[in-house]
């Protein structure tokens, strides 16, 4: 278990990156879902010790005071953050077996071990002496979790780490974290809603460093049943919809628009929509925004 408690953040330019986060995060595959530059990155590394927090506390296993005794973390740690540089012309297997001997696997026989089974478990055993420079971004990724796997962390962080690969490196790469999710803290950082639905038994909402939203995916989607209404329409239309309705979602099918409304009754020409985790996450979001304003 993972315990954030009033987290605060602000930095030199004054932007308040983090306000008040309060987070229990479980064993498992956790969602952390939030528009870029929502507060993500930061919180992941602040849990990851590369930054200090103004204020709050964050305790691993009841046991680990992050903030206070950040080497102790980081040997049970695993992080893949959003941009993950490499060495140029340096292949797989010679780069992991550098990072694992800077792990503090130093049993040259123990770390070949290793190394074999990491790359093996993230499908690239037949890309060993290939430069990692060279893999493709799916590959890369795969490459990065081999890399934040080294000491068998129990708590694992990545941050956007599907962002910008196509759908069958995804998949793959989906596959690959739930495989890793029963025995860690798995924290998966990303805008992607879809990510979260497919992959993770809880989640979190972050908007302007503060969570909006967290618990159980199909608990909190019952708040929004019989409440999504949608309609496709034309452009035009659209604009004219936007008006009046609370327009949570808008995108295109078929070269036509389709809304998605939060209503509490039908409006005039709108079905019934059964409300997925794209209406949570963009009605959380809408909330946030229409109070910022009024405020």
């Amino acid at each position: 278990m993972l315990r954030i408690q009033s987290l605060s953040k602000t930095y030199s330019n004054g932007v308040k990156a983090l306000d008040n986060v309060t987070l229990d995060i479980p064993k498992g595959m956790f969602g952390l879902l939030g528009p870029n530059g929502a507060g993500k990155s930061s919180l992941m590394r602040t849990i990851a010790a590369l930054q200090p927090a103004d204020s709050g506390s964050v305790f691993f296993d009841d046991d680990i005071d992050v903030l206070h005794e950040p080497q102790r973390l980081r040997q049970t740690l695993g992080y893949l953050p959003q941009d993950f540089n490499v060495y140029p012309r340096i292949n797989a297997w010679d780069l992991l077996e550098h990072l694992a001997l800077l792990k503090g696997i130093n049993h040259k026989a123990e770390r070949r071990e290793v190394v074999a089974g990491l790359l093996a478990h993230t499908n690239l055993y037949q890309h060993r002496n290939k430069a990692v420079s060279g893999f493709s971004g799916g590959m890369r990724q795969r490459f990065g979790i081999a890399q934040a796997l080294l000491g068998d962390p129990k708590l694992l962080i990545v941050d956007e780490p599907t962002a910008g690969l196509d759908p069958e490196e995804r998949n793959r790469f989906h596959n690959l974290l739930v495989s890793l999710g029963e025995d860690k803290v798995v924290i998966l950082s990303t805008h992607i809603v879809d990510d979260v639905s497919e992959l993770c038994a809880n989640m979190a909402v972050l908007a302007g460093g503060q969570i909006l939203l967290q618990g159980e995916p199909h608990q909190l989607l019952e708040s929004l049943q019989s409440r999504i209404w949608t309609r496709t329409v034309t452009q035009a239309e659209a604009a004219e919809l936007e008006q009046h309705l609370q327009v949570i979602s808008k995108r295109l099918h078929g070269g036509r628009t389709v809304l998605n409304v939060l209503a509490e009754q039908a409006p005039a020409g709108f079905a019934a929509a059964t409300p997925g985790l794209e209406d949570l996450y963009f009605s959380t979001l809408h909330r946030h925004r229409s109070a910022d304003k009024a405020a």
